[in-house]
């Protein structure tokens, strides 16, 4: 390899080893790597969406992604990094600062907006709260909760006393849950779901009415309000344009 090649592909840590971080990265993860910051030098580039399968080292390459941020003098403090789970976060966040400490020495990256998405969201919503209507003070419902009290809305309502089964709880919570993040009307999400249950569409309006009042007089919200209240408060122009300038 010539060496105008070498330097662009390595970087001097502050033992002035050479460190080359992204050899273990095929063509393709390289290429999403390096998106808009190549050689060290910024390229003019737009959005990048890697559609990827199982398998294909998804979650390697997003971690060299944000280490090749931070190397080339990105702020981490300005970097969303998002997944699914807490372990997949935290998971993440390791992955980045090995990378980062193999290619200048630095043993921690602090990355304030990494996390899942419902972690971020809810950290937003505390912070601009009282901007949409919400206490800071709010509670978090996890699945299980969330559905202990669609079942105790259920019961209020009368619903686990008739005479043909109504839907379970968890179920109920399923359907809601679908209802609400496809944003699809119910009555397709029963057609195309849950065709079982398709009998108890007005009773299913009425038990997740009652559910969402319930929840503000109680000043909760669940999983899917985290995201539901996030997207909204985005549509907010005054918010969004300050939350748009940190990353």
């Amino acid at each position: 390899m010539a060496e105008s090649e070498t330097v662009r592909n390595s970087l001097s840590n502050t033992a002035g080893t050479i460190v080359r971080y992204l050899d273990e990265l095929n063509s393709q993860q390289r290429q999403a790597v390096e998106h808009g910051i190549k050689d060290g030098e910024e390229i003019n580039a737009g959005p990048l969406l890697v559609i990827a399968g199982a398998g294909s080292g998804k979650t390697k390459t997003l971690a060299y992604r944000v280490a090749h941020l931070v190397v080339n003098d990105v702020d981490p403090h300005r970097v969303l990094l998002l997944t699914f789970s807490r372990r997949a976060a935290e998971e993440m966040i390791r992955r980045v600062e090995r990378i980062t400490k193999a290619a200048l020495g630095v043993g921690q990256v602090d990355l304030p907006w990494a996390g899942t998405f419902h972690a971020v969201g809810a950290r937003l919503l505390r912070e601009f709260a009282n901007h949409i209507g919400l206490k800071p003070s709010f509670t978090i419902l996890d699945r299980s909760d969330a559905a202990d009290l669609m079942n105790l809305v259920r019961h209020e309502l009368g619903q686990s006393n008739k005479e043909e089964r109504f839907p379970q709880k968890n179920t109920c919570l399923a359907i809601y849950s679908l209802t609400i993040n496809s944003r699809t009307p119910l009555e397709r999400v029963l057609t195309k779901q849950f065709p079982w249950c398709e009998e108890w569409e007005g009773e299913l309006q009425d038990l997740f009415r009652e559910y969402v009042n319930t929840k503000q007089r109680q000043n909760v919200l669940d999983y899917d309000d985290l995201l539901l209240y996030w997207a909204e408060m985005m549509k907010v122009e005054e918010i969004a344009k300050e939350i748009g300038e940190r990353v």
